[in-house]
C-alpha cells in the first residue's frame, strides 16, 4: 500500500523513535538494577499463573470504581487485540499482505472482535477523559498538607491528555483507514467487521484514488501516532500497561500485607536500617513507582488520608516515579518525597496494598522509611517512648509489672503451663487482655467459654511477653528482634500444638514473622476457635426472637491481612437474626485507628479514624458493634464515650459468654 518513499520515511521516523525510546528503558533499567534485593526467579515462576490472571482478567481493578473499571477495561482489553492488529497494519502497508484475512476462520473472528472493541476503546476513552477532565473529580488531587511533586498534578492531567488523545486519533484513524480499504476492495460490505462496513458505505461515494489517498493518510495518523508516541509512553504514567504484570511477577511472596524483611540483628556487618534515601528500597519498591496507574484509589482507601492527615499512599508513589524521571536517585532523601508526619500516620491497615490493581506495595516503604528513622536517626514521635520503654523493660507496652500479667485470672480457672504441661491449646493471651481493663474483660469472657466447653488449655502465664508487634511496626527493629527471639524460645521449649489468640496482632506476628526466627506453629484466632466451639455444639447458646442488632468490626489484622472474614459472622449470626454490614466491609473494612503503633500515640488530622468508624457504625441503627480485637475494642469504645446515645461494643466472646448455656 505504502510507496516507497513513505516506507523509507517510516522506517527512518521508527529508528529515531525506538532510540528515543530505548534512553528511557534503559534509565528505568538502571533504576531497579542499582536498586536492593535479588530476584527470586523460582518465585516468579510461581507467580505467572495468578500474573497472567489478574493481567488478562483486570480483577484486582474491579475491586472498587465499577463504573470506570469498565470504561478502563474496554480499553485495556482493546489495546491487548491491537498488538496484532497493528502487526497486521505494518504488514499490509509494507507488503499489501493481509495477515489476518490469511488465516482463515481464526483471522476473522479474531476481526470481528477487534471490530467491536475498536469502538469500545473510543467509548472508554471519551468516557475517562470525560470524567477526568470536565468532571475532576477530587480523586485526582491531594490534600493541601500532603508533599506532592510540582510536576505532578499538571504532569498526570497532561500524561491523559496527551493519552487520550493518542488513542481517539488511532483508533479513530484505524477505523477509517480499514473503512476505506473495505470500500474500496469489498464493495463496503466485509460481514466480519459490520461496524467498519457501516462506515464503508458512508465512504463508497469516494472514487477509487480518493480512497486511496484516505488509507494513506490514516495509516500515518494510526500508526505514524504509535511510532511518534512511544518515546513518551516510555517517561508517561502510562508505562504501567507492561509494569503492572512485571511488578506483580516479581513481588516476593508474602505471608501477609505487612510482611516486610527479617533482619538479623546478630549479624555485625549490618550499617544501616531500614530506607533512609531513594536508593535504599528494594527493587520491587523502586517497579512499584513505575507500575503504579496513579488512579488514587489507595489514597481513597487510607484512613489516614481520609481523616486529613498528611499521608497519601499515592503522592508516594507518584514522587517516587518523578524523583526517578528527574535524573537523580541515590542523593534523594525519602522524607523529602514524604513529610515524616505523613510516615507516622500510617495505621499499616493494609488497605492501600490490597484495593491496589498492579500489586504496589506503599506502605512497605513507609514501614522501611520507619526502621530507618527509629533505628538511624533515634527520630520517632515521643509520645511513643512509654510504649517502648514498657517492651524493653517489662515486655508489655503498657509498661506494666510482669508480676501483674496474670492478675486479670485471679478468681477463675485458667491453668499456666507450670501446672498444665500437655495441654491441647496454647493460649496466647496478649498484652492488652493480660494489662488493660477493658480487654481484661474479653480475657475472661474467653476463659469462662473455654471451660464451659471443657477445652484442655493452658497459657504461659508470666513466661508471655508482648509480641513486639507495636515495636517492628514503629521502626524498633532492635526490640522486636529481642522479643520474637525470647518468644520464640519460650514457644519452641513448650513445642504447642496449637496457639490461639484473642489479639490478630499477635495471631500475625506469630503466624507470619515468626518463622522467620525459627519459630513454626499453629497458630488461630479465637473467632475461629470459637466458631468451631459452637460448630461442634460443645458451646450451645439460648435462642430468642429479642436480640439486639448487631453490626461487625472486621479488624485489619485479622481480615485483610489474614483473610478471615467468614467465622466472625458466622458467631454473629448463631447470635443474632439482625446482623447488619457496615458501609466498609470485609477487606473494604475501615481501620479503627490503632494499628501501626498508632494506639500509643496522639493522633493529627481534621478528624479521628476511630470516630470516622463509629459513625459508620451508626449508621447501621444497630445496637451493638462487635469486634474481634482489643485494639479496635478501645479504639471504639473510646468514640463511643463521645456519643450522646453511645453502641455497646462488645468482643464477640462477650457476646458469646452472655448467651453461652452453662449446664
Amino acid at each position: 500500500m505504502l510507496l516507497g518513499i513513505e516506507k523509507l520515511i517510516f522506517v527512518f521516523i521508527s529508528i529515531l523513535s525506538i532510540y528515543f525510546t530505548s534512553v528511557a528503558v534503559r534509565k528505568i533499567a538502571a533504576n531497579i538494577s542499582s536498586a536492593r534485593g535479588e530476584i527470586n526467579w523460582k518465585q516468579v515462576l510461581a507467580n505467572l499463573p495468578g500474573t497472567l490472571f489478574n493481567y488478562l482478567s483486570l480483577n484486582r481493578t474491579f475491586k472498587t470504581r465499577w463504573a470506570v473499571s469498565i470504561t478502563h477495561a474496554f480499553v485495556a482489553w482493546g489495546f491487548l487485540t491491537f498488538l496484532v492488529i497493528n502487526l497486521n497494519d505494518v504488514l499490509y502497508g509494507f507488503f499489501d499482505f493481509r495477515l489476518l484475512e490469511s488465516l482463515g476462520l481464526f483471522g476473522n473472528v479474531y476481526r470481528s472482535i477487534t471490530d467491536i472493541f475498536n469502538v469500545l476503546i473510543l467509548l472508554g476513552i471519551m468516557a475517562l477523559a470525560i470524567r477526568r477532565f470536565v468532571f475532576s473529580p477530587d480523586t485526582f488531587f491531594v490534600n493541601k498538607n500532603v508533599i506532592i511533586h510540582p510536576k505532578a498534578i499538571s504532569g498526570i492531567a497532561r500524561d491523559s491528555a496527551i493519552v487520550a488523545g493518542f488513542i481517539f486519533l488511532h483508533n479513530s484513524a484505524r477505523l477509517f483507514g480499514e473503512a476505506a480499504y473495505v470500500a474500496r476492495v469489498n464493495n463496503a460490505n466485509d460481514p466480519w467487521q459490520p461496524i467498519i462496513s457501516y462506515v464503508a458505505k458512508d465512504l463508497y461515494q469516494f472514487s477509487g484514488s480518493t480512497l486511496v489517498s484516505i488509507e494513506h493518510s490514516m495509516f500515518w495518523l494510526s500508526l505514524g501516532a504509535v511510532v511518534l508516541f512511544l518515546p513518551y509512553f516510555a517517561l508517561s504514567k502510562h508505562i504501567h500497561i507492561f509494569f503492572a504484570p512485571i511488578n506483580q511477577a516479581l513481588k516476593p511472596y508474602r505471608k501477609a500485607i505487612a510482611d516486610i524483611p527479617y533482619i538479623d540483628l546478630n549479624d555485625e556487618s549490618i550499617e544501616s536500617f531500614g530506607a533512609t534515601n531513594i536508593s535504599d528500597l528494594g527493587y520491587e519498591q523502586v517497579i512499584d513507582a513505575y507500575a503504579c496507574i496513579m488512579c488514587f484509589r489507595c489514597q481513597d482507601a487510607c484512613p489516614a488520608y481520609q481523616t486529613g492527615k498528611p499521608l497519601s499512599p499515592a503522592a508516594l508513589e507518584i514522587n517516587k516515579r518523578y524523583a526517578f524521571n528527574s535524573g537523580s536517585k541515590t542523593d534523594i532523601a525519602l522524607t523529602t518525597l514524604i513529610s515524616e508526619e505523613a510516615v507516622w500516620a500510617c495505621t499499616t491497615c493494609g488497605a492501600c496494598v490490597d484495593v491496589c490493581p498492579v500489586g504496589n506495595e506503599p506502605m512497605k516503604d513507609i514501614l522501611e522509611i520507619r526502621r530507618s528513622l527509629a533505628m538511624m536517626e533515634s527520630s520517632f514521635p515521643k509520645q511513643l517512648e512509654t510504649a517502648f520503654k514498657g517492651m524493653e523493660r517489662n515486655a508489655n507496652p503498657w509498661n506494666q509489672p510482669i508480676a501483674n500479667r496474670t492478675k486479670w485470672a485471679e478468681g477463675i480457672n485458667v491453668p499456666t503451663i507450670e501446672t498444665n504441661p500437655t495441654p491441647d491449646i496454647l493460649w496466647w493471651v496478649g498484652c492488652s487482655p493480660s494489662t488493660d481493663p477493658r480487654a481484661q474483660k474479653t480475657a475472661r469472657a474467653f476463659a469462662d467459654i473455654l471451660n464451659t466447653a471443657g477445652i484442655n488449655f493452658a497459657t504461659l502465664g508470666k513466661n508471655e511477653s508482648c509480641t513486639g508487634d507495636s515495636a517492628r511496626r514503629a521502626g524498633r527493629e532492635d526490640i522486636f528482634f529481642a522479643l520474637a527471639t525470647q518468644n520464640v524460645e519460650v514457644l519452641n521449649e513448650v513445642n504447642p500444638t496449637l496457639i490461639v489468640t484473642s489479639c490478630p496482632h499477635c495471631l500475625n506476628t506469630i503466624k507470619n514473622e515468626y518463622p522467620a526466627f525459627g519459630g513454626n506453629y499453629k497458630v488461630i484466632h479465637h473467632s475461629e476457635l470459637i466458631n468451631n466451639l459452637i460448630g461442634s455444639g460443645k458451646i450451645e447458646l439460648e435462642q430468642d426472637s429479642t436480640s439486639p442488632s448487631v453490626t461487625y468490626h472486621d479488624p485489619c489484622y485479622l481480615g485483610r491481612h489474614n483473610q478471615q472474614f467468614e467465622q466472625p459472622r458466622n458467631i454473629m449470626k448463631s447470635l443474632s437474626e439482625d446482623l447488619r454490614e457496615m458501609p466498609s466491609n470485609r477487606d473494604r473494612s475501615f481501620c479503627c485507628g490503632a494499628g501501626g503503633a498508632q494506639v500509643w500515640k496522639e493522633e493529627g488530622g481534621d478528624s479521628k479514624i476511630n470516630i470516622t468508624r463509629y459513625e459508620q457504625a451508626k449508621s447501621t441503627s444497630s445496637q451493638t458493634i462487635a469486634v474481634a480485637c482489643p485494639f479496635c475494642l478501645t479504639m471504639l469504645t473510646d468514640a463511643a464515650k463521645e456519643d450522646d446515645h453511645p453502641m455497646d461494643v462488645l468482643d464477640i466472646a462477650e457476646l458469646v459468654a452472655q448467651k453461652m448455656i452453662r449446664k
